[in-house]
């Protein structure tokens, strides 16, 4: 599907009806990824509207050069829930690069986003962050991916069976052949927003956060840092698990996301 936004033509899947839930994926991917996660959690979980958007620059949604910084990017966001949501309560979700993103639109909007996801979120600063640390190594990419990708593979995945290459050449790979580099260079100059999300001391519906114990990217230590911005936040850090920790670790992903949900319905209905 498509939306129009400040001149930018978003791309976005949508799946079910009821609540709405904006999920966006990490950098240098598309939508394919956070959505292969997600929708078995959902099909399992009725009464949610899911929307997967292709962020600027990656998937089938362009990058013009309006768009320079990740508050323009915001900006497209704010815009496409107007557009597709309007003013009707949603929830939003994060991975990685999209965690950033979800946060900002909680604080600008916290009478609007009921409910707040992160996965793996990075921020403004990341520091503190392990070595990568291969803990399963179980599958060998080589001369199934072409060198780039198996590199990607190697460094994104801690858990490497067939089950996590699998995931990858179906949910990832693909989409990195769609990255509008160039695009997000010029994104990524300008990554620290305007109005930071830091101020969410006040937001007052309940929120997970995940984050792996290996994760490279992100590390643990400043997601558990996030919670004390956000008091109905569960905060989960699970072992064998990267920064592609809802490919590493399916199943606590799923009942964690579940509890979450319900957690939501809870506090919207008193």
């Amino acid at each position: 599907m498509e939306a129009t936004v400040g001149g930018v033509p978003v791309q976005y899947a949508e799946y079910g009806r009821g609540t709405p839930v904006l999920a966006l994926h990490g950098a240098g991917v598309d939508h394919r990824e956070i959505a292969g996660a997600l929708e078995p959690i959902f099909c399992n979980v009725p009464g949610f509207r899911r929307l997967y958007p292709d962020l600027p620059g990656m998937g089938r949604t362009p990058a013009p050069e309006t768009i320079t910084s990740n508050d323009d990017v915001l900006d497209i966001l704010l815009g496409l829930i107007d557009s597709t949501i309007g003013d009707e309560p949603l929830l939003v979700m994060g991975q990685s690069y999209g965690g950033y993103l979800a946060r900002a639109i909680a604080d600008r909007r916290p009478e609007q986003v009921v409910g707040l996801a992160l996965i793996c979120p990075v921020g403004a600063h990341t520091g503190n962050v392990p070595e990568h640390e291969v803990l399963v190594s179980a599958a060998d990419p080589t001369g199934e991916l072409g060198p780039e990708l198996e590199a990607s593979y190697r460094n994104y995945f801690v858990v490497q069976t067939s089950e996590t290459l699998s995931r990858f050449q179906e949910l990832v790979a693909p989409a990195a052949s769609l990255v509008d580099e160039s695009g997000l260079m010029r994104i990524f100059s300008n990554w620290e927003l305007q109005d930071r999300p830091d101020a969410a001391t006040t937001y007052p519906h309940p929120v997970l956060i995940l984050a792996g114990r290996q994760d490279a990217t992100a590390g643990h230590t400043g997601p558990w840092e996030l919670t004390e911005h956000y008091p109905r936040a569960t905060f989960a850090v699970l072992d064998r698990a990267g920064h592609a920790l809802f490919h590493e670790q399916p199943a606590l992903t799923q009942a964690l996301v579940v509890e979450w949900l319900a957690r939501v319905r809870e506090h919207s209905t008193t």
